[in-house]
Order: structure tokens, then C-alpha cells, then sequence
């Protein structure tokens, strides 16, 4: 849940012990999707899952990791428009010199050392440690993204530590750029950014995160994520942020993820998110819902979804319309999603 892809959990929560040298481990998905809005064309401005009434590209995300003693490395690049302009900030979808179609994106690119069983320092391009959903679909159970995954942080870039003071209670302190997304600081401002991860598991099937990062130019956004498995077949997902950047700029939002296993092929989930710009930024709210399957074959997973986003104003369009004149939207989408 909480990372890019499963093998980060060490990484993140601290509870590193020694390690022995083990063998290169490759990982990742493949994934593409169909999407149709009932406007008939793009409409919901949430990440990736933009093209309509189309079979498109998601992404290739490839992850390796390798441990010899004390120390790990992980490298993950993906290749495809989720993996790539739509999710990286330093390239767009026009071609200008310096600045056009970049044929990868590095989603992680960090190294670790296990100074004990439970200190670690960590130091690179990492997936951020902020928010609930991530880019990688294999991680998600909804193939289209909430807001607050929109507009929140994607990857931080600094160094950090993490400390595991039990097996249910954990902290991670470090430094990072100055901006989100940014594998390259202002010269000026370096590591300007202070972030932190309380990490907590207070009983069997229940795990909560509590984020924080403060910075001149990133801004202050605190997060908790949590998780609940309530039964064997029921869990529900929590997501809450608050983020602020200059005097009433920025947003706040709750996201919930009831979701129920049917059977060991098939469950059933429900995204319910409230999300509201701050005055500075539009002081528009809206609140979406979205309803989705996952249907399971071994390592394939589709995820058939229908969406339903509602405005405090006119946010979307009609069919037809260049201009945005309703408050609200809906789209049908199908996900198909391999992991390996």
C-alpha cells in the first residue's frame, strides 16, 4: 500500500535487520486501460487514465534490488505516459530542446546501509513517503487516482534515517530538495525540506502513518495514511492531508477505502474522497466516488471502475463543451494490471 511497489517497505519503516547477500531481485507490472467519460472526452482532472474512449498505455515499471551485507540498493525506471510525462516534472508531452519527450522515468534510485537491527540511513530518489495511493497501479486497488495523490508529493530526493524502536513502532527523520519531484535542488536553498514518518502498528491488522514535511519552497503538508483489517474478508483504508504553501494556498482533503474480499479472485472496493482547494487556490471543493473490482487470474488483475466526481462549482464539462459549464462528471474504465 504505502510505497511504489512492496519492495520499499524495508526502506521505509526501518525494520531493517542485518542482512546476508542475496540474489539480484526484479520486479514490477505492466499495465494499459480503458476509459470512457460519459462527457466524451477528458474531463476529471486526476492523474493518469486521461484518454477516452481509447485502449491506452499505462506503464512498464521495472524495480531491482540487491543486498550484499549491510547495505541495499534499489533502482526502478518505468517507460509509458503513467511512468513517464505524466508522472515526472522535469518533461511534458511537446518536444523544445532540454525539455521534451523522455523516453524513461527514474521512479526510485537510493541506496541503505543497516547500521544495526534497527538504524538505517538511506540516501537518493525515493518514492515520497507521503499519502495513500502511489504511481505504480499494482499497489492500488483503484486504477484511477484521488486528488489528494494528484496533488501531493510523487518522489523526494534527499537523505534520511530510520529508526525501528519495536515491531510496532517506528520513525524515519531526514532532509530532502527543496521541491517535490526534484532529483536536482536550488544551489542555493540544497536540502531545504525537513520531512518525518511516524510509523505505528498497535495491533494485528492495523497500521497507521503519520507524515510530515516543511519547507520554504515545498511548502507544509501533513498526512496520515492508515489501514484496518477489520476481518478476514473486510478492510478499510484511511487517507487525510492538509498542505499549505504561501497564505491560503494549497488544499486539505479525507479519502476512505472500504473494501470487501469475496472471494480469493474477486473483491469489491469503495474510494470515497472529499477534497477542497484552499481561498488562494480556488476555494472549490468536490467530492468523488468511485466504485471498482478486482477480478484476479494468478499475476493478472483487471479492475473494472465507475467513477462519479461532484463540484461546490462548475469543475467539469458537458459533451461537447470546451469550457467547463456542470458541476459534475462520470467515467466507466477498465484497468488490466500484470505483476511480476
Amino acid at each position: 500500500m504505502k510505497k511504489v511497489i512492496i519492495i520499499l517497505a524495508l526502506a521505509l519503516t526501518g525494520n531493517m535487520a542485518f542482512a546476508q547477500d542475496t540474489p539480484l531481485e526484479i520486479s514490477g507490472s505492466a499495465d494499459l486501460y480503458y476509459k470512457y467519460d460519459f462527457a466524451k472526452g477528458e474531463n476529471i482532472p486526476t492523474s493518469f487514465a486521461t484518454d477516452h474512449n481509447s485502449v491506452s498505455l499505462g506503464m512498464i515499471d521495472i524495480a531491482l534490488k540487491k543486498t550484499t551485507g549491510k547495505a541495499s540498493f534499489v533502482g526502478e525506471v518505468s517507460f509509458g505516459p503513467r511512468g513517464q510525462f505524466q508522472s515526472i516534472p522535469n518533461s511534458d508531452n511537446s518536444y523544445d530542446e532540454g525539455n521534451g519527450f523522455n523516453s524513461f522515468h527514474i521512479q526510485n534510485l537510493y541506496a541503505t546501509y543497516a547500521a544495526t537491527d534497527k538504524l538505517s540511513f538511506t540516501a537518493g530518489y525515493m518514492g515520497t513517503f507521503v499519502g495513500y495511493e502511489v504511481i505504480s497501479p499494482l499497489a492500488n486497488f483503484h486504477y484511477s487516482t484521488s486528488y489528494l495523490f494528484t496533488n501531493g508529493p510523487f518522489q523526494n530526493a534527499g537523505v534520511k534515517a530510520n529508526y525501528a524502536f519495536s515491531d510496532k513502532v517506528g520513525l524515519m527523520v531526514g532532509m530532502f530538495n527543496d521541491q517535490w519531484n526534484s532529483y536536482k535542488a536550488d544551489p542555493i536553498k540544497g536540502l531545504n525540506a525537513f520531512g518525518a514518518q511516524l510509523s505505528l502498528a498497535p495491533a494485528e491488522g492495523v497500521s497507521a502513518y503519520i507524515n510530515f514535511m516543511d519547507g520554504s519552497e515545498s511548502g507544509t503538508i501533513i498526512d496520515l495514511t492508515a489501514s484496518f483489517q477489520l476481518s478476514e474478508k473486510f478492510s478499510l483504508g484511511l487517507n487525510t492531508a492538509d498542505f499549505t504553501n504561501g497564505t491560503k494556498v494549497g488544499y486539505t482533503g479525507v479519502a476512505l477505502y472500504p473494501a470487501v474480499a469475496v472471494s480469493d479472485n474477486f473483491g469489491l472496493g469503495l474510494r470515497g474522497e472529499y477534497f477542497k482547494f484552499k481561498e488562494n487556490s480556488g476555494d472549490a471543493s468536490v467530492t468523488a466516488l468511485t466504485l471498482s473490482a478486482n477480478l484476479k487470474a494468478g499475476a493478472l488483475t483487471i479492475i473494472p471502475e465507475f467513477r462519479l466526481d461532484n463540484g461546490s462549482e462548475d469543475m467539469f464539462k458537458k459533451s461537447g463543451s470546451v469550457v467547463n459549464d456542470t458541476k459534475s462528471a462520470s467515467q466507466f474504465a477498465v484497468g488490466v494490471v500484470y505483476g511480476f
